[in-house]
């Protein structure tokens, strides 16, 4: 057949691979074939640009259950015959195109992924990241990817408990949707998408096969975009109730121990689904689509084998076991048809009837090229990493006024407005919810409790990708330790715009070395996670946001600590750093710098060994009963950290502590390393020797009491006050 560029465009494949396909299968691909090719070599699901930097992750750990890209998510071991499951995805393309639609199909297939190991989807976390608000266009994603979550997330009944929100110009008519899940399993019944046994009857079951979502992953997850009222077709429709049934119909025939292999539909539909169940497995399939349940008329083989219509899984099982399993689902109400079977030569061949449509060997369609560039930073990032602080003026509004705009400024200010629109308690297994540094969800039958968090920092990546990599897996492993939890393990969802282009294929190898470092300093292995590339609007890429998700693990349960001032009378301390060092990479990619003076720049520093440490103190002092709360220093420096401690606890705070002349780099600035803890005075000096004997700094900022937030004489604000701000600053800046 001739083939034009425009139809190697709406797949994205170039003349080069179209060329390589020729060359491989020695003759060319009809039209099926070249759209499965397409969606199977995509950036989305070959990681044509990434897998050669992905393995430098290390997965070295005696509880890693799962190995990374071989499951559709990472299991862990957390004892007792349990394991926890997580993985983090994106759904930036579609959110862009239909928000509500693609953050809800984004919730789903997550959640399907989770499912697709066995486990019960126990909690749900999301990052997102759009354009300043008072561009109608970013708030009509704001709200729309919002109601989505909430909308697909409460009706399926799993709680949403965590995340954060994130607003930059680089994120304008690109938003960033990752969406995580974690799920619990016994270790005995952990599920594989492997299908390895001939003769084995692959089912298909849940929805039915519509054109919704057809190209989502060659067409418009893996390529950059403009015109959006275009693309509005490859968006797929979610259903959240029969989601939900279908999580139950899959865990209830896994419990038969019938189920030889199971896989999501997601990206490439059934294509990839089919194809990456028998690759794993080392065999082949044949299906027949006249089989699939299509919920359209008059549907091709292209169509049925791309489509990524949602609530659909695979199913292997035994010849003698289907009508078990059909009674399952039956049972449910839940779709269940008989497609193809497992063979033994290692080829994918499509049948409609009769007719064979499709005949490819599986490890051409499953081995995309990979590519390894050459990239380097652009000048203007070099440039942008210059930062003279005596160019930066102290704000005409003092400390009390840098501090007010700051806790209304949208990165900083309460979420509430957001996630309380989402049910994090539905399950009744949340100990702490939204809006301390990690959610802490308990184990029932045990005393253990398991922590979960979300970060990231674009801003950082920009500035220095090596750096901002460390920094980001740092503030996740911070927040865990927070809690009380030891981190066991991290998922990742790497964001940046084309690889094409030499800064961002740097920014991309950069942050990855980056996170592989901070990885290994701190023992959390990489197991599980996504590639977003393509990533870029009116001809701007986003700002390089590799996103992380942590997973700790609390023995018990009881030892949960929060972020807010519990009581009066407290001890307040900064673990990690002092207070009168004055240096200018302390305001590198700062709130304070960008929200107050319009500019990112500095080169970030992060000590990764100190940061171990520190974590190390902060858990042991929990664990010794020394601490009554904790709190991650990050966005918007000290001040921010303790007002938004007083705050959340409805206390006041006396700072005694000196403060420099550069008071906006000491109460903003961003150090990292630092956690802000409160404690009983007679526990003083028992974390004074704890911090002391691992080398980890300690300076004691004051006490809590009354009802007032006071530093020094820099800040004497009534706590009402800088609550009210800070409660009030997104709806504000949303309208």
């Amino acid at each position: 057949m001739a083939v034009t560029k425009e139809i190697l465009d709406e797949i994205a494949l170039s003349q080069a691979e179209y060329d390589l396909i020729i060359e491989r299968l020695d003759r060319e691909p009809n039209p099926v074939e070249l759209g499965m090719f397409g969606a199977l070599w995509s950036e989305h699901c070959g990681y044509k640009h990434s897998r050669p930097l992905l393995r430098l992750f290390s997965q070295k750990s005696t509880r890693v259950l799962s190995q990374t890209g071989a499951e559709n998510a990472g299991a862990v071991d957390i004892g007792g015959g349990l394991a926890v499951v997580f993985k983090v995805e994106s759904h930036n393309h579609p959110s862009a195109v239909e928000p509500l639609q693609g953050a809800a199909t984004g919730v789903g297939g997550i959640v399907r992924d989770i499912l697709a190991m066995g486990a019960r989807p126990i909690a749900l976390l999301n990052s997102l990241r759009f354009g300043p608000l008072d561009d109608p266009q970013n708030g009509h994603l704001f709200h729309g990817v919002v109601e989505g979550i909430s909308w697909y997330g409460n009706c399926i009944g799993v709680p949403d408990v965590a995340g954060e929100i994130c607003f930059d110009e680089s994120y304008s008519q690109n938003p960033l949707v990752n969406a995580m899940c974690v799920g619990l399993v016994h270790t005995d019944k952990i599920a594989t998408s492997a299908a390895s046994e001939v003769g084995n009857v692959i089912l298909l079951v849940g929805a039915g096969t519509g054109r919704d979502g057809i190209h989502g992953a060659s067409g418009l997850a893996s390529r950059t975009f403009e015109e959006k009222v275009e693309l509005r077709p490859t968006v797929q429709v979610g259903n959240p109730f029969l989601e939900k049934v279908l999580i139950e119909a899959c865990l209830e025939a896994l419990d038969t121990g019938l189920v030889n292999a199971i896989q999501d539909l997601g990206a490439a539909g059934l294509t990839s689904a089919a194809i990456e169940s028998a690759a794993s497995g080392g065999r082949g399939i044949r299906l027949d689509i006249a089989e699939v349940h299509q919920r359209e008329e008059g549907m091709s083989a292209y169509e049925v084998m791309l489509s990524e219509s949602q609530e659909r899984m695979l199913l292997v099982v035994a010849p003698g076991d289907v009508p078990a399993i059909k009674s399952v689902m039956d049972k449910w109400d839940v779709t269940c048809r008989e497609i193809g079977n497992i063979i033994a030569e290692q080829t994918a061949q499509v049948a409609v009837g009769p007719e064979l449509v499709v005949d490819l060997p599986i490890g051409q369609l499953s081995e995309a090229p990979q590519y390894r560039l050459e990239g380097k930073p652009s000048d203007a990032d070099i440039q942008r990493r210059k930062l003279d602080l005596d160019s930066v003026s102290l704000p005409q509004d003092g400390p009390e006024g840098t501090l007010l705009r700051l806790l209304a400024a949208p990165n900083i200010a309460n979420k509430k407005g957001v996630y309380r629109q989402y049910d994090h308690q539905v399950q009744t297994n949340t100990v702490v919810g939204p809006g301390s540094d990690a959610a802490v969800l308990r184990v029932k039958g045990t005393n253990k409790a398991i922590a979960v968090t979300i970060d990231g920092n674009g801003r950082l990546c920009q500035l220095d990708p090596y750096q901002g990599g460390q920094i980001v897996v740092a503030e996740v492993c911070r927040n865990l330790s927070c809690s009380g939890a030891l981190p066991l393990a991290v998922t990742d969802c790497l964001n940046f715009g084309s690889p094409e282009r030499p800064d961002v294929y740097h920014q991309l190898e950069q942050c990855i070395q980056g996170i592989a470092e901070a990885c290994r300093v701190l023992e959390v292995p990489v197991v599980s996670g996504n590639v977003s590339l393509y990533n870029e609007s009116r001809g701007q890429a986003i700002f390089p946001t590799p996103v992380v998700g942590g997973l700790g693990l609390l023995e018990d349960a009881s030892k949960a600590t929060r972020s807010a001032f519990a009581t009066e009378g407290l001890v307040v301390g900064l673990l990690g750093a002092g207070t009168s060092e004055v240096e200018s990479h302390d305001l590198a990619g700062s709130e304070y710098l960008q929200w107050i003076h319009g500019r990112v720049e500095g080169s970030p520093r992060i000590d990764i060994d100190l940061e171990k440490r520190v974590h190390q103190v902060c858990r042991s002092a929990i664990g010794q009963g020394l601490l009554a709360s904790a709190h991650d220093c990050s966005e918007g420096g000290l001040a921010v950290a303790l007002a938004e401690c007083s705050i959340q606890g409805d206390v006041g705070f006396v700072g005694d502590f000196s403060i420099a002349d550069r008071w906006d780099v000491i109460l903003f600035g961003e150090q990292q390393s630092r956690i802000i803890v409160s404690l009983p005075k007679e526990h003083w000096d028992a974390l004074s020797r704890l911090a002391s004997g691992s080398a980890v700094p300690i300076v004691r900022l004051g006490y809590t009491g009354g009802d007032r937030f006071q530093l020094n004489d820099q800040m004497d604000l009534p706590v009402s006050q800088i609550a009210d701000v800070w409660n009030n600053g997104l709806e504000a800046a949303s309208g």
